[in-house]
């Protein structure tokens, strides 16, 4: 974890700890009835968009020249090897930024092993592709172009052949002004992760009822609200307004008969705990992107619903806040499915406009450097959020949670990992060099500690 990736952290934590305090007082045993104005209030708050996306990075500030770039490389064909296939091709407007197909195929119409997945709302995840096996989007951009079996362009033949045209010299000595020269391959990728920067799901009628609009939804919709949050639990996991924790998850899904094994998060992370794990994905433009989940094995929502009730393959990767036989009558799941088509737009919605960027945070203040520190990760959440360590410090990580964690500090000058942390284990480290550095969990990437290590 790159050290300008620290601003607005604590921001997203404390938004995080929002959204996991709601299933208490929304769940059946929770202290308000479905439909109350306690209830409703809680929601609001859980769900609330938030004001503006979060810092882009200091070494690829989003400027309306850069994404006009990005934008028009995201859709020009040009960038594949057989001139036929741009990103767009996988990642459709219509189909929510997918492409409704169960398998994505690359430049040569042959299958991949996962479908497409969408990308509204990336400025907010931390790690991308299904695996989540790059850092931001910068490191996400490139891969799919140069990868043989997706667009199969080397990004050096591409720049090469981009700076011999004028147009495109144009572009982007306008979107990095200053640069000699403009055409690179940091440049190329950094325009197209300033575009994605500012693809935010469009309003729906979910967001007009958050901001006040009891009459946005009908009582079928509310009432579907209650289910999600409560008899279904798909709040355990599609929370916040994004309707997703960024976190990786094995649901149980078969292995598709046709389809190579895919172990998803486990080899990324070197752990076998993880085999089987994919990211969540957001539920905001869900109805225009069926089929559904990472290998597009599940056709429509109604078949989502069928394998958390009977689909679910029982293994030892499972985690243990996954539903499992879930059991919803007839009216539950109709008033459910009516709740999930109020987080996609109308059919004519437009592309957003460009978000203004927005100014970092200022730095918090600074800590007194200890000896000791002690971290919890209740509820899948650091705390405390920052940790200022002496030379030498011990850094302790208690998981007083219901959940395995995997701890790591992935930075130039100091590597960690934690391996799957159980229930009741504490990660204990002594650090010596002296930084700024992100813990972070590798199944639960939103959990973020700034750890702070003092200069002898």
């Amino acid at each position: 974890m790159r050290p300008r990736v620290l601003d607005g952290l604590l921001a997203s934590a404390l938004l995080l700890a929002s959204a996991l305090s709601l299933g208490a007082l929304v769940s059946p045993a929770g202290s308000a009835d479905p439909g109350s104005a306690a209830e409703d209030a809680a929601l609001r708050a859980a769900y609330r968009r938030p004001a503006e996306p979060p810092p882009t990075p200091a070494d690829n500030p989003t400027t309306a020249a850069r994404a006009q770039l990005g934008r028009r490389l995201f859709f020009d064909p040009s960038l594949s090897s057989t001139g036929k296939m741009s990103c767009s091709s996988c990642h459709q407007p219509a189909h929510g930024f997918s492409d409704g197909l169960s398998l994505a195929r690359g430049a040569e119409g042959k299958p991949l092993r996962r479908r497409s997945p969408t990308i509204w709302n990336l400025a907010w995840a931390p790690f991308l592709f299904w695996d989540g096996r790059a850092e931001g989007l910068e490191a996400q951009a490139a891969a799919p172009i140069e990868a043989h079996e997706e667009m199969g362009q080397p990004l050096g033949t591409l720049v090469e052949r981009m700076a011999a045209d004028p147009s495109w010299r144009a572009a982007f000595a306008a979107a990095f002004p200053g640069t000699t020269p403009a055409v690179t391959q940091d440049n190329l990728v950094r325009a197209l992760a300033a575009w994605e920067r500012t693809l935010v799901s469009p309003r729906t009628r979910f967001d007009a009822w958050v901001e006040g609009d009891d009459r946005a939804l009908s009582p079928a919709e509310r009432r579907g609200l209650s289910v999600f949050n409560g008899p279904a639990g798909c709040a355990t996991c599609h929370e916040g307004w994004a309707f997703t924790d960024y976190a990786f998850y094995d649901i149980g899904l078969p292995q598709r008969p046709d389809a190579p094994p895919d172990l998803g998060r486990g080899p990324v992370l070197g752990e076998s705990r993880a085999d089987h794990a994919f990211k969540t994905p957001t539920l905001r433009e869900a109805m225009r992107r069926a089929p559904y989940m990472h290998d597009g094995s599940l056709p429509t929502i109604e078949a989502v619903l069928d394998h958390y009730e009977r689909g679910v393959v029982d293994r030892p990767t499972l985690p243990p806040e996954l539903p499992r036989r879930l059991s919803l009558d007839p009216g539950q799941r109709a008033d459910l499915v009516a709740f999930l088509n109020t987080l996609t737009s109308a059919p004519d919605a437009p592309l957003p406009e460009m978000a203004t960027p927005p100014v970092a945070p200022a730095p918090p203040p600074g800590l007194t450097p200890v000896a000791r520190a002690r971290v919890s990760q209740k509820n899948r959440q650091f705390a405390p959020l920052r940790v200022a360590l002496t030379p030498g410090g011990t850094l302790e990580i208690v998981n007083d949670d219901t959940t395995a964690h995997n701890i790591r500090i992935d930075s130039p000058d100091l590597q960690r990992n934690s391996g799957i942390q159980d229930p009741g284990q504490t990660v204990t480290w002594r650090i010596q060099t002296a930084g700024r550095y992100v813990a972070f969990c590798g199944i639960h990437p939103r959990m973020r500690l700034e750890v702070t290590v003092a200069a002898p």
